[in-house]
């Protein structure tokens, strides 16, 4: 069982990963203003209205936040150019994430 365990840790650690990287060469490719998302930190849409938020990647290791990016590979997918959205309401989201700061 301790097996099975670690080796879901560290599945988790490389989807993580994988989702960072994703967010960084979208981030380079799609923003016209990269340059002010500091290092460390990503670009995650949010909303109807798609209002764009700098996130730290340490938001990566909550499981509240972890939770948001279940819903948003099944509702819209990583695998899209306009960088990863995160369908919820935005003061949902300024509400969650400001409890993880």
């Amino acid at each position: 069982m301790g097996l099975k365990k670690t080796s879901s840790k560290l599945s988790q650690t490389a989807v993580l990963k994988q989702i960072v990287k994703r967010c960084s060469s979208l981030g380079r490719k799609q923003e016209q203003h990269y340059e002010d998302v500091p290092k460390g930190h990503f670009v995650v849409y949010v909303g109807i209205n798609r209002s764009r938020y700098i996130i730290p990647i340490s938001f990566l290791s909550h499981p509240e936040f972890q939770k948001l990016l279940q819903r948003a590979e099944e509702e819209f997918g990583f695998d899209h150019e306009m960088g990863l959205t995160i369908p919820c309401e935005e003061h949902v989201f300024e509400s969650l994430t400001s409890m993880l700061r």
